[in-house]
């Protein structure tokens, strides 16, 4: 199954909220600082300044979000991390990444998380910090698999393990 990341588009808004309610009732955001009262043509360029590291939250670093695609589908998204802030280097990592239940046991978490290195390597990151939660073997076996050695677990400030990955 082949994989495309790119930016969150205008046309995306159905599929997009779709996901992020799919993934809110597990308990992962899929769309980042997304709130409904916000229209989503200035989500979708929130989105895009946000690479540029325009109009970052407070605490937010200049990151790179873009949707994973798969037949014309979001199959998921990946977030890459530019540049550390205290709890990404903790915590939080380089990249984030999410599959939506319909999409899962496909391999495409590996080729989102693969994507996602280059993209990081682009960004001057030649070490790159991957987490997960402990829970989560899945995306463990998934990190493994793309290079990733086990440097530590860490409790986060939500009292939630987390499994802290290093490739490169």
């Amino acid at each position: 199954m082949t994989v495309r990341l790119r930016p969150l588009r205008i046309e995306d808004e159905q599929q997009a909220l779709a996901a992020h309610a799919e993934l809110t009732a597990e308990g992962f955001s899929f769309l980042l600082d997304w709130s409904p009262s916000t229209a989503w043509r200035d989500y979708v360029a929130q989105t895009s300044a946000w690479r540029c590291g325009h109009r970052l939250p407070a605490d937010r670093v200049p990151s790179s979000f873009l949707v994973a695609e798969s037949d014309g589908e979001l199959a998921g998204r990946v977030s890459v991390r530019h540049e550390f802030n205290d709890f990404l280097a903790a915590y939080g990592g380089h990249i984030g990444y999410c599959v939506r239940p319909a999409f899962r046991r496909r391999g495409l978490a590996g080729e989102i998380l693969g994507q996602g290195l280059v993209i990081a390597r682009a960004h001057g990151v030649d070490r790159v910090l991957v987490t997960c939660d402990e829970d989560n073997r899945a995306s463990a076996k998934v990190i493994e698999r793309r290079g990733g050695v086990l440097e530590d677990r860490r409790v986060d400030p939500d009292g939630v393990l987390k499994r802290r990955y290093w490739i490169g």
